[in-house]
C-alpha cells in the first residue's frame, strides 16, 4: 500500500506540472460573464492570459494543486490499490467501485484546494501586474476565506466535487482497466510506454465526460462571491440561473481546454504510476531473491535496494 501512495505522490506532481495552464484556461472560460465576455474561446483565452499576464499567468494558483494534488492523488492510487486487494477479484465492476471510493475519501482535501485554485485563477483577471492582490497565495486564500466564512466556507462546493469525483473516479480507473487490456500493455512489450500513456490519457478524457456539468457548478459556485458579491443562493439556484441566461451549452464552457489538458495529464499521470510501481516491485524482488536467510548471516547484507 505504501508504494501505491509513493507512486500517486510521483504521478500527480508530473500530471500538475503539465496541465495547470490548461486548468487556468478551463476556470477563467466557466466563470466569465457572460453579458462581457473577456474570452471568445480556449485559443483566445490562452492568448490574452499570456499578453496580458505573462506565461506566470497560466500558473496562478499552481501552488494549491502542486501541494494538494500530490497528496490526493497519492490518497487515489493508495485507496484503490487497497481497495481492490479487499474486493479480491480483478473485474472491471471492482475497478470502477475502487475508483469511487477513492475519488468519494479525496473529496476531502480535493474541495478545499480547488476552492483557493479557483479564486487564484480568478484573481488579477485581465492585468500583467495586480495592483491590488485579495491573496497572497492559496494558504493564505484558505484562511482568509475560514476567518470570513468558517469551516462552511473552505468547504464551499463540497456536494457538486462529491458528485463529481465519486462517478468520475470510477470511470477513470474502469476505464484505464479496460484499455490496457485491450492494448495488452505487458512489460516486455516494446511499445508498453506509448500504449500506457494513450490509455490513461483516453481515460482521463472518459472521466471528464463522464461529469463536466457537473465541474461548471462547482467552478461557479467556489467563485461566486469573488469581488463580495454572491450570486447563487444554491446548487439548483445556481443551475437555473446558468440555465436561463446561457442555456445548455453554459455546461461545455470551457470543455475544450478542459480535454486538451486531460489527455496529457492523466497520460503523465498514469504512465508515472504504473512505470514508477514496475520498477519498485521488480527492486522490492530482486532484493529479496538477494537477500541471504537470516539464519546464516554472520553480518547484515544489503539488497539491491
Amino acid at each position: 500500500m505504501a508504494l501505491d501512495f509513493a507512486a500517486g505522490c510521483v504521478g500527480g506532481a508530473a500530471g500538475v506540472l503539465v496541465g495547470h495552464p490548461f486548468d487556468t484556461v478551463k476556470v477563467r472560460l466557466q466563470v466569465q460573464n457572460v453579458d462581457k465576455p473577456l474570452y471568445r474561446g480556449t485559443f483566445h483565452c490562452f492568448q490574452s492570459i499570456v499578453r496580458q499576464e505573462s506565461m506566470l499567468g497560466l500558473y496562478k494558483g499552481i501552488g494549491s494543486p502542486m501541494m494538494g494534488l500530490t497528496f490526493i492523488n497519492a490518497i487515489v492510487f493508495g485507496v484503490q490499490g487497497n481497495a481492490m486487494r479487499k474486493l479480491g477479484r480483478d473485474t472491471p465492476l471492482n475497478q470502477f467501485l475502487a475508483g469511487a471510493a477513492a475519488g468519494t475519501i479525496q473529496c476531502v482535501i480535493c474541495c478545499p484546494m480547488e476552492l483557493a485554485k479557483t479564486r487564484m485563477q480568478m484573481q488579477g483577471t485581465g492585468e500583467k501586474k495586480s495592483k491590488k492582490k485579495m491573496y497572497k497565495n492559496s494558504l493564505d486564500c484558505l484562511v482568509r476565506i475560514y476567518r470570513k466564512e468558517g469551516f462552511r466556507g473552505i468547504n464551499r462546493g463540497m456536494v457538486t466535487t462529491l458528485l463529481r469525483e465519486t462517478p468520475g473516479f470510477g470511470v477513470y480507473f474502469l476505464a484505464y482497466d479496460v484499455l490496457t487490456r485491450s492494448l495488452g500493455c505487458e512489460p516486455e512489450d516494446p511499445y508498453m510506454i506509448p500504449k500506457l500513456l494513450f490509455a490513461g490519457g483516453m481515460s482521463g478524457i472518459a472521466s471528464w465526460l463522464s461529469t463536466y456539468p457537473v465541474d461548471v457548478i462547482k467552478s461557479r459556485l467556489q467563485a461566486d462571491g469573488v469581488g463580495g458579491v454572491n450570486k447563487y443562493g444554491s446548487i439548483a439556484d445556481c443551475v437555473r440561473q446558468s440555465l436561463q441566461k446561457e442555456g445548455y451549452r453554459v455546461f461545455t464552457r470551457g470543455l475544450t481546454s478542459t480535454l486538451l489538458r486531460a489527455f496529457p495529464v492523466n497520460a503523465t499521470t498514469f504512465a508515472t504510476v504504473t512505470l514508477f510501481l514496475m520498477y519498485m516491485r521488480r527492486e522490492e524482488e530482486c532484493g529479496m531473491q538477494n537477500t541471504e536467510p537470516p539464519a546464516v548471516q554472520l553480518q547484515p547484507q544489503p539488497t539491491s535496494m
